[in-house]
């Protein structure tokens, strides 16, 4: 059985202060618990990568990156690149973030080539694909999906370590989601993918997040999916209260 996974993508929010407060709660509540198989991630922003380092240190939680370039030195200004983030000892980051591709005009193939720079530098990928609600009522929610994961691993070699996390579009931010057997549908045909493509033991390994306003109330429904194994949750992981209560759910599900 695959671990559940609890990411947290804390976007363009939180002040520093307001970080130290939410990671001296969370580790408090942590500390008291056996996590039986469930994993915890932190995407802050990357101002915060020390102190959430300083915070999680010997403790079971990951610290990822919400961003990567794609180059790996030069003059970018702004950009921070895989080689920094590894002399950081960041665990994850996220690629190909919808927000990314909307407001950055990220394409599969720059996305690929930054999972490309991540995995020479054995920073574990974060993967997000996901339709629009145009694309959604045209009915090629699955050819988008499956041109999404052509694009970004072409040339790579899929491994364990490699998460992908489902983010249908119209449910991010809105106060949609999708149900859970629609949920499920996508996420068996990305397990269907990665096993014709790749082969059926990677297929089983990879975890495939559900990444559209998962919160409190409908987490459970959504990971007792036989392919969801956790979700990279937005909103949701900025408020303590609402993220620890997520935690505790998956970790009752795997006792």
């Amino acid at each position: 059985m695959r671990d559940l996974i609890i990411a947290g993508n804390w976007k363009m929010n939180k002040t520093f202060s307001e970080t130290e407060e939410f990671l001296l709660e969370l580790t408090k509540r942590t500390d008291d618990k056996q996590l039986n198989d469930v994993k915890i991630i932190i995407c802050p922003p990357s101002l915060y990568f020390e102190i959430c380092s300083d915070f999680t240190q010997d403790r079971e939680i990951s610290i990822g990156a919400q961003n990567v370039s794609e180059h790996e030195f030069g003059a970018y200004t702004g950009e921070i690149s895989a080689p920094m983030l590894s002399s950081m000892d960041l665990d994850n980051c996220i690629v190909g973030h919808s927000e990314r591709r909307k407001y950055f005009a990220e394409s599969d193939k720059i996305v690929n080539s930054k999972i490309k720079s991540l995995l020479e530098y054995d920073i574990d990928p974060i993967v997000c694909i996901g339709e629009s609600l145009s694309q959604r009522e045209k009915g090629i929610t699955k050819d988008v999906i499956q041109q999404q994961l052509s694009g970004a691993f072409k040339d790579i070699d899929l491994n364990s370590n490699i998460i992908i996390a489902y983010e249908p579009i119209w449910a991010i931010g809105t106060g949609k989601t999708a149900s859970s057997k629609q949920a499920q549908e996508i996420h068996k045909f990305i397990r269907n993918w990665i096993k014709k493509e790749y082969s059926n033991k990677i297929a089983e390994k990879v975890h495939i997040l559900y990444g559209g306003s998962m919160k409190p109330h409908n987490i459970e429904e959504l990971i007792k999916q036989p392919d969801i194994d956790g979700g990279l949750i937005g909103g949701a992981s900025l408020v303590t209260e609402k993220f620890n209560k997520m935690i505790d759910v998956a970790i009752s599900m795997r006792k």
